[in-house]
C-alpha cells in the first residue's frame, strides 16, 4: 500500500507540475479514448499494474482544468494543502455521516464551518452542511425554505407532501442560475412556481419589481443571487430583505459569496447576514478539490428537521446532530479535511488576496481585449468577463478556434439575446503573464 500510494502521488504531482506548459485541451477521439480503458478481464490484476494502466488510459483525455489558463465555467484548481488533505481523507477512508463514524471528520467540519461563516459574513449561529456543490446546496437550502414556509402556514410537508398544501410562491430573478430551477423540479414545486422578477442592466435583481412580486401573506420563498453567472453582478441583498419582509430569502452565492471575504468587494454583499439560507461552492474561488460545497441555514432546527432521518439501527448509537443531518448523503467522504487545509493554508488574508487578484486579472483581461477591438458587455465587478467580436456566428467560430488552439480554454454564453465569450478567472495559479498570453492568443485568432 505504501509504494502504491507513493506512486499515485507521484503521477498526480507530475500532472500538476506540467499544467502551466501543456495545451489546456487537446483534440480527443472518444472511441479511441474508451478503447484505451480496455475490457473487463477474467483474472485479477496487481494493484500497481492497474494504477499504471489507468494513468496511461486517462492521460490523453485529461483537460488542464486545474491549470492557470482554464477560464471556462467558474472553477479553480485545488490548492496544494487541500489536495494533500484530500489524499489523506481518501487514505483514512472516513465516512462523514456522524461523529461516531469519525470524530476527526466531525471536528474538522465544525471548525472549518465556523471559519467559513466568519469569512462569508454569515451569522455564527447558522448551521453548515458540507455538500457536493452548488446544486446540492441550493436544493438543501430550498428544501429548508419549503419546510419552514409551509410549517408557518400549518402544513407538515415532510408528512403530508405537497398534494393539497398551500400554494408556495417562489419569487426569483429572470437571471437566476439554472440550478435553482432544477432544485424546484426535484422538490416538487415545478418551474411554473417561479414568479420571475426583472433584472437590471448588469443582471442584478430589480428591487422595485421584487417588492411588487413579493407582496402578499401566503408562503413565499425569494431566491437572490450573489454573483451573476454571466456578469458577476450581485443583487442588493439589504434592499431585497426590506422589499420581501415576510419571505424566506435564499442566496445562491456559488462563487459570488466569496466576495464577502475581500474588503474591496465585500460592499457588494452588504446585508448578506439578513438572509435565511445560503449556497456556496468550495471548488470555485476557494480552490478545493471536487466535490465540495456548502449550505448554511439561519435556523439550524429547520435545516436538520428537513434533512435528518432516523433508523432503528442508529438509535442509541451515540450519533451527534449535524453532518449527516444537514446533507443528503449518508455514505459521504469527509469533505471537511480539505476545506480546513485550504483555509489553514491561505488564512484570512490569503482568501482576500485570492479573490482580489482574480478580480484584478479579470479587469486586465477585459482591458487588453477592449484595446484590441473587442466589445466588453459587462461591468467587470468580480471575475466574470463577457466578450464579443461581432455577430453571433463570428463569436461562436472564435470560441471554437480558441478551444482548438490550446493556449487557453473558455466557453460561450447567451446573454440578453447575444452570444459572447465568457471568461471566468478563478484559479489560484493564474498570473498576469497567463492573462496576457491568453488575451494575445484570442486577439490573434480573432484577427485571422
Amino acid at each position: 500500500m505504501r509504494d502504491l500510494l507513493a506512486r499515485a502521488a507521484e503521477l498526480a504531482a507530475e500532472h500538476r507540475d506540467g499544467l502551466a506548459d501543456r495545451p489546456v485541451a487537446r483534440e480527443v477521439d472518444p472511441a479511441a479514448l474508451r478503447a484505451g480503458f480496455g475490457q473487463l478481464r477474467d483474472a485479477p490484476a496487481a494493484p500497481a499494474t492497474v494504477l499504471e494502466e489507468l494513468a496511461r488510459a486517462a492521460e490523453p483525455g485529461l483537460v488542464a482544468t486545474a491549470g492557470p489558463r482554464f477560464f471556462g465555467f467558474v472553477i479553480g484548481g485545488a490548492l496544494p494543502a487541500a489536495t494533500a488533505a484530500d489524499i489523506l481523507a481518501t487514505g483514512w477512508d472516513q465516512n462523514g455521516f456522524n461523529a461516531v463514524l469519525s470524530p476527526a471528520a466531525a471536528a474538522a467540519e465544525e471548525t472549518a464551518g465556523a471559519w467559513l461563516k466568519d469569512l462569508l459574513g454569515i451569522p455564527a449561529t447558522a448551521s453548515t452542511g458540507f455538500v457536493t456543490g452548488g446544486q446540492a446546496a441550493n436544493t438543501v437550502g430550498l428544501a429548508a425554505a419549503r419546510h419552514h414556509v409551509l410549517a408557518e402556514a400549518g402544513w407538515d410537508v415532510e408528512r403530508d407532501g405537497l398534494a393539497g398544501a398551500p400554494r408556495v410562491r417562489v419569487v426569483a430573478s429572470e437571471e437566476r442560475h439554472a440550478t435553482i430551477d432544477r432544485a424546484l423540479r426535484l422538490l416538487g414545486f415545478g418551474t411554473r412556481a417561479v414568479e420571475p422578477v426583472k433584472a437590471g442592466p448588469q443582471g442584478a435583481i430589480d428591487i422595485d419589481d421584487l417588492e411588487r412580486k413579493s407582496r402578499g401573506d401566503g408562503p413565499t420563498i425569494v431566491c437572490l443571487q450573489a454573483g451573476n453567472v454571466n456578469t458577476g453582478a450581485c443583487d442588493d441583498l439589504r434592499a431585497a430583505r426590506a422589499a420581501a419582509k415576510n419571505a424566506w430569502i435564499h442566496v445562491d452565492g456559488a462563487f459570488g459569496l466569496w466576495a464577502a471575504a475581500n474588503p474591496k468587494t465585500a460592499p457588494f454583499l452588504d446585508g448578506v447576514e439578513l438572509a435565511d439560507s445560503w449556497a456556496c461552492d468550495g471548488h470555485k474561488w476557494l480552490n478545493i478539490p471536487y466535490d465540495s460545497g456548502f449550505v448554511f441555514c439561519a435556523r439550524p432546527e429547520v435545516h436538520a428537521g428537513t434533512i435528518a432521518y432516523r433508523a432503528a439501527y442508529l438509535t442509541g448509537a451515540g450519533e451527534v446532530s449535524g453532518m449527516g443531518d444537514l446533507t443528503l448523503e449518508s455514505s459521504r467522504r469527509a469533505r471537511g479535511f480539505a476545506v480546513w487545509a485550504a483555509l489553514r493554508e491561505l488564512g484570512r488574508d490569503g482568501v482576500a488576496e485570492l479573490v482580489d487578484r482574480c478580480c484584478r486579472l479579470a479587469r486586465r483581461f477585459a482591458d487588453t481585449l477592449a484595446e484590441g477591438g473587442a466589445e466588453i458587455a459587462n461591468d467587470v465587478v468580480l471575475n466574470q468577463v463577457l466578450v464579443s467580436f461581432g455577430d453571433d456566428a463570428r463569436t461562436d467560430a472564435l470560441i471554437d478556434r480558441i478551444q482548438r488552439d490550446g493556449t487557453c480554454w473558455l466557453g460561450g454564453t447567451t446573454w440578453r439575446g447575444r452570444r459572447y465569450l465568457r471568461i471566468s478567472v478563478s484559479n489560484w495559479t493564474t498570473t498576469e503573464a497567463d492573462v496576457d498570453r491568453s488575451a494575445a492568443a484570442i486577439l490573434r485568432l480573432a484577427a485571422q
